[in-house]
């Protein structure tokens, strides 16, 4: 399939046109939350063209040691942590391997969160609507951690806005998030990065 976006401002762009034209985000309700690092250009789009605050949500993908680029879970702040354990089992995962995977995602997750941060505080999600923005969904572990954290802290309501997902990614995702926006969701969808001229 041809790239759909140019790059991910281009993304923003337009997936800020489908928030906008629905008129559900009222920026003084609603909190727009990047996921890093892909997630938050796009996210910042969003923002300003809402008019709402941004944040980062770090959350981190749990990739199989044999392919880091599989995702059998994914963890994120507040402790949520999500385990596909019929991947893990797929994959042939021990304990030990996965313990391991965690624990070094862990570390990396604390580290963007100092960086993304800068000592500044986490904006209070409680009341809000949440609008949880990545550069593009592939397996949805990610996208699933991202959401249960955004309810953990409190939000009132969580959308998940991404430019470009499967096709199938509405019954995958539809329980963990109120409202899913996606610019494009391609049957031929193999990777996020394949819809990008520059990713």
């Amino acid at each position: 399939m041809v790239a759909i976006f140019t790059d991910r401002n281009d993304a923003g762009r337009r997936l800020a046109e489908l928030l906008l034209a629905s008129g559900d985000y009222p920026a003084a309700n609603t909190i727009v939350l990047g996921l890093p690092r892909g997630g938050v250009p796009v996210a910042r789009c969003v923002a300003d063209a809402l008019g709402a605050p941004l944040d980062v949500l770090a959350v981190r993908k749990l990739g199989s040691p044999r392919n880091p680029e599989f995702a059998v879970g994914a963890i994120g702040e507040s402790g949520v942590r999500v385990v596909d354990e019929d991947s893990v089992r797929l994959m042939g995962l021990r304990a030990t391997e996965l313990a391991a995977v965690e624990q070094r995602e862990g570390a990396e997750l604390a580290r963007r969160l100092a960086r993304y941060r800068s000592g500044r505080t986490r904006i209070d999600l409680t009341g809000k609507k949440v609008i949880v923005v990545d550069d593009g969904v592939a397996t949805g572990a990610t996208a699933t951690v991202a959401c249960r954290v955004a309810r953990a802290l409190g939000a009132a309501a969580v959308t998940l806005a991404v430019p470009v997902a499967p096709a199938d990614w509405e019954s995958r995702l539809s329980g963990e998030a109120d409202t899913l926006i996606a610019v494009a969701a391609p049957r031929d969808f193999w990777a996020v990065g394949q819809f990008y001229r520059r990713f």
